[in-house]
């Protein structure tokens, strides 16, 4: 009778122990249902830069037990990948891609326009003048700033010394001299050693995004009333100063494509670069500084801004994404960024803020791109941007590969863009 009664007790232990662990469970179940879990695409690189990205999405995350994002590097996304997700019905919550996407996405109806939300975003007076603008397509804006910065001239500053230059060319014809000054042919073989600049050969968009600068500062456009226009006296006179500084000499090309690469630059081939502060020049051992992009009509230079879309998913969902969007253009967030990345920040509280402009005291080639943020245009984002560039890629190119006149080449890249477009 009593092992039966002990029996009984150990029971009704385990029934309450059992009951008590499945009470416990069913809370934690619960808990996490509450839970909103969101993907977010991204290809942020190199990678320390994804390190300090990562470090802030575990930010947010642990201040927002309610919202966790689940940051997903996807490598270097192809268009066709994205768009297949969405027309499959399985896009990402929030997406890190080009602005220049913009146009295909808004056509598909895949992205939520911020309108509202950015017209009652707490600090919006923070935010760089005209970043948002720059995300603004048929009325709505699409996007949100990640980061900026925009283009400049690198330069080796021991080189400028021993050419005898005192002082970075401010306009167009300063540039001229200052490059043939810097061409130097040792040996006289008709081959320089050295030369002033290297400018970008190929089709691409780096070649395309290196001349907009050039391009702004000239007053000429590629659209007008988003209606492609090439043949402008602005694009023509910008391409033709490309065009004069390679039939000079004091301009050599890069390897095709790869306008990019530094190697020339760190190696002393070149004296100057058209790149940003995301150089891995500033990584290197060798002397550099930066000037502003020289002036012909008005002083220019043009954005290279990241940003996030927010995808068309659920009315929740879509509510906890902006969430994490005010974060990312948070004071807190742009500082600690900008200051792992040397990309620039969207807050204008985080420019000014003392930690950043301690930071800036030891990298005075960074508070060159800064202070041209002022005067910084914008690529068009429209549908159909991917076609405008590779036409206007091809007109580059053969204008500086010499086939071609600057006005012949954009007159025919017109020419072919119609086409292609079914204009006439």
């Amino acid at each position: 009778m009593i092992n039966f009664a002990r029996k009984l007790l150990r029971l009704g232990i385990f029934l309450s122990i059992f009951l008590l662990l499945l009470s416990n469970c069913q809370g934690i179940h619960q808990k996490q249902d509450n839970v909103i879990h969101l993907s977010l695409w991204q290809s942020v690189n190199p990678p320390p830069n994804r390190d300090v990205f990562e470090q802030l999405v575990n930010k947010f995350n642990q201040t927002h037990p309610d919202i966790q994002i689940d940051s997903i590097f996807i490598g270097q996304p192809k268009l066709p990948k994205i768009l297949t997700a969405v027309v499959g019905n399985s896009p990402p919550d929030l997406l890190v891609h080009d602005p220049q996407s913009t146009g295909q996405f808004a056509e598909l109806g895949a992205i939520l326009p911020l309108d509202n939300w950015v017209e009652n975003l707490p600090f919006k007076s923070d935010i760089v003048p005209g970043l948002f603008e720059q995300l603004r397509l048929d009325g709505h804006i699409w996007s949100s700033p990640l980061y900026t910065a925009n283009l400049g001239i690198f330069y080796r500053p021991k080189l400028f010394q021993l050419a005898g230059i005192t002082e970075f060319p401010k306009t167009w014809e300063e540039f001229r001299q200052v490059a043939k000054k810097l061409t130097i042919d040792r040996n006289r073989d008709g081959r320089p050693e050295q030369y002033g600049l290297l400018l970008p050969l190929g089709k691409g968009e780096w070649t395309v995004f290196s001349w907009f600068p050039f391009l702004l500062s000239a007053g000429g456009e590629i659209l007008t009333n988003n209606q492609p226009n090439f043949i402008n006296p602005g694009a023509i006179h910008a391409l033709q100063f490309w065009q004069d500084l390679i039939k000079e000499g004091s301009a050599t090309l890069s390897q095709p494509e790869r306008g990019y690469e530094e190697a020339d630059f760190i190696s002393g081939r070149v004296a100057m670069q058209i790149t940003g502060p995301w150089t891995y020049i500033t990584k290197s051992n060798v002397d550099y500084q930066v000037f502003p992009i020289p002036t012909d009509i008005k002083p220019s230079t043009v954005t290279a801004t990241g940003n996030i879309f927010v995808m068309k998913t659920t009315p929740k969902r879509e509510k906890a994404a902006l969430k994490f969007l005010e974060f990312v253009l948070s004071e807190e967030f742009q500082t600690e960024w900008a200051m792992g990345t040397d990309f620039l920040p969207v807050n204008l509280k985080s420019v000014q803020s003392q930690d950043y402009q301690e930071y800036l005291k030891s990298r005075s080639w960074l508070k060159v791109f800064v202070e041209q943020m002022s005067v910084a245009g914008s690529r068009p984002i429209i549908d159909g941007y991917t076609r405008i560039s590779d036409s206007l890629g091809s007109a580059i190119e053969a204008t500086l590969l010499g086939q071609s006149s600057a006005e012949s080449a954009l007159k025919e890249a017109q020419k072919r863009l119609e086409v292609i477009l079914g204009r006439k």
